[in-house]
């Protein structure tokens, strides 16, 4: 997959979830969190003002710490249409 059309995949995913209405399971939540954080370079503590899902979100990204951008864009995308397309 060439970077141009996998950066267009990766934003059309990211929307889908965006727009999605059906609640979503929290550890598919957090998986997408932790792979969207790699994809945009964003490497910021989480911002929750509750410490404990601060701390999910923290494990979900130690967990994908050594997934590359272009592996994290993959595995969003893949995640999206395996468990909520297809839902």
């Amino acid at each position: 997959m060439n970077s141009e059309k996998l950066h267009r995949d990766f934003e059309k995913a990211v929307a889908f979830v965006n727009e999605y209405q059906s609640p979503i399971a929290a550890d598919l939540l957090l998986k997408l969190y932790a792979y969207y954080k790699i994809a945009q370079k964003n490497y910021n503590h989480p911002g929750s003002k509750t410490p404990l899902i601060n701390a999910f979100k923290a494990n979900a990204l130690i967990q994908a710490k050594n997934v590359t951008r272009e592996e994290a864009m993959k595995e969003y995308i893949k995640l999206v249409k395996k468990e909520i397309r297809n839902t």
